[in-house]
């Protein structure tokens, strides 16, 4: 399933690489006769960052962590013990005393140092002469994310991240460590523009390092793409996500919401990707407004809400939602159907099947009908034929939301990509059983791997001459062709196409 396209903000999934080992890419810097690469860039969090008090500490003194402190303990455990970033972050900040400035710093400072892990790795080796392998984790640590602020945050004076990363060493070591930490990070200081790269670097190395992706997944993008869209796709999944959500058209139209959201004063558009979506600036969380609570919204990315509109669900349809969780397209089409007819939202675990259920519930959806069970088993469960309408948002390797998860670029491999790619397969033929003749089936992803998208469905085509791929007649592409490309038999949107997540969508009917 396209896991986390339904979310807010940034929502990292897992840690990078286990104990002291950097990203792909990392190495020393050289010293001189190098072009400039990056050097300071705005973030929506900057202006929380700037007023951020970076005070107190959680050690010793009795004194509340400060948003540092919080964000170092996180980047440790995410490294160390594989934790998902977003989960114990979120915990942390909970248990935390936080301001709400210092919650946007935290946050800020936790998925943008793992975002930027491999340029801060790169620049770091060149300024501590043992390597920062060798580093205890949480120094490690401090050092990165004091980096990322002086490098990345530029309402942040690099005086005052200097001075807080050597006051929590004071707390947290000795001597001997406050005073490496205020050398390597003053250093850094007198150094300038970073990071500084050789001018003979070749493409895939100079963008694995200044736009912080693994080597091996820079150079599959260059192949799959070419190196122009290669380095776009990289350097838009450093960008802060949009706040994007979409309208319940069963309670309340998009324009009369737009109307309501403006007289908040909130700034708003509507959304260029999705009829039914609309795009928040600096709003807050949206699921924490009485527009959520009364079900005229949910929370979902633009191009997660293209899915239901290209399955254009009919009242009084039989649908089938093959692997559901977290319920968005879900409900979607139970929207679009007018809430008259059954979706049948499975989802492998009884958990997550229950948030389905809430979901429906909250928007107010009676044809939404949930169960738990492997999708391979589902020609199990239903007759052949019995569906009008299959949506397979199948398991994927997430490659399209890094943007919303940093650390997920850390944790895939090539191998990772092969693999889901076999079960993508076989979930394709298996529900494709329970379609009727003249149904439609759309096979979807949030990945941006030829592996996972135009190859599974050419396969499938291939081995299915009763199906025919409709994708190019559909009002998503007559909307998208010009700016999404058109991948196999399939729509393919890419990070940077919209700022949206990386989205594949192919639309097929049964013919016989």
């Amino acid at each position: 399933m396209s896991g986390g396209s339904n979310g807010a903000g940034r929502n990292g999934q897992r840690g990078p690489r286990q104990g002291g080992s950097r990203p792909p890419g990392a190495g020393k810097v050289a010293a001189a006769g190098k072009v400039v690469a990056a050097g300071k860039v705005a973030t929506a969090a900057n202006a929380a960052a700037g007023k951020a008090s970076g005070a107190g500490s959680s050690k010793g003194g009795g004194k509340p962590a400060s948003a540092r402190e919080v964000a170092l303990d996180v980047l440790v455990r995410v490294e160390q013990q594989g934790a998902y970033s977003n989960l114990l972050l979120n915990s942390s900040l909970q248990k935390s005393s936080l301001s709400r400035e210092d919650t946007g710093l935290a946050t800020e400072l936790v998925y943008g140092t793992i975002s930027r892990m491999n340029t801060l790795d790169e620049v770091l080796e060149g300024f501590v002469s043992k390597g920062i392998a060798k580093l205890q984790p949480w120094v490690r640590n401090l050092l990165r994310l004091s980096l990322y602020q002086i490098m990345y945050l530029d309402r942040v004076p690099s005086h005052a991240a200097v001075n807080e990363a050597v006051n929590i060493a004071k707390k947290r070591g000795h001597q001997g460590i406050s005073g490496m930490v205020n050398g390597v990070l003053r250093s850094v200081l007198r150094a300038g523009d970073l990071p500084v790269l050789p001018e003979n670097l070749g493409p895939a190395k100079r963008i694995s390092i200044q736009h912080s992706h693994p080597l091996w997944l820079v150079q599959r993008w260059i192949a799959e793409y070419g190196v122009e869209t290669a380095e776009a796709m990289c350097a838009s999944n450093n960008e802060p996500p949009a706040i994007s959500v979409r309208v319940n058209t069963t309670m309340i139209s998009r324009e009369r919401l737009l109307e309501k959201m403006a007289a908040e004063g909130l700034e708003v558009s509507p959304s260029k990707v999705s009829p039914y979506g609309i795009v928040i600036k600096g709003g807050g969380n949206p699921a924490l407004t009485s527009w959520y609570r009364d079900g005229y919204l949910s929370v979902q990315d633009e191009s997660s809400m293209l899915v239901a509109e290209v399955v254009a669900p009919e009242p009084g349809m039989k649908v089938l939602d093959c692997c559901a969780a977290p319920g968005g397209k879900t409900s979607h089409m139970g929207e679009l159907m007018k809430d008259e007819g059954t979706i049948h939202a499975n989802d492998l675990h009884p958990h997550k099947a229950a948030l389905i259920a809430d979901q429906a519930r909250r928007l107010g959806l009676e044809c939404v009908v949930t169960g738990s069970a492997d999708a391979l088993d589902l020609e199990q469960r239903f007759e052949p034929g019995s569906f009008d309408r299959i949506l397979l948002d199948a398991p994927c390797s997430g490659l399209g939301v890094i943007r919303r998860k940093p650390d997920l670029k850390w944790r895939k491999q090539p191998e990772d990509i092969e693999s889901v790619s076999a079960l993508q397969r076989q979930l394709l033929q298996s529900v494709s059983r329970l379609l009727k003749p003249g149904g439609v089936l759309v096979y979807s992803t949030c990945t941006t791997e030829k592996a996972e998208n135009g190859e599974v469905v050419a396969s499938f085509l291939e081995h299915n001459p009763d199906f025919v791929p409709l994708t190019f007649s559909s009002e998503v592409w007559n909307r998208l062709e010009g700016t999404a490309l058109a991948a196999g038999q399939g729509i393919q949107l890419l990070p940077h196409h919209y700022g949206s997540d990386g989205f594949y969508i192919a639309r097929l009917q049964r013919i016989l």
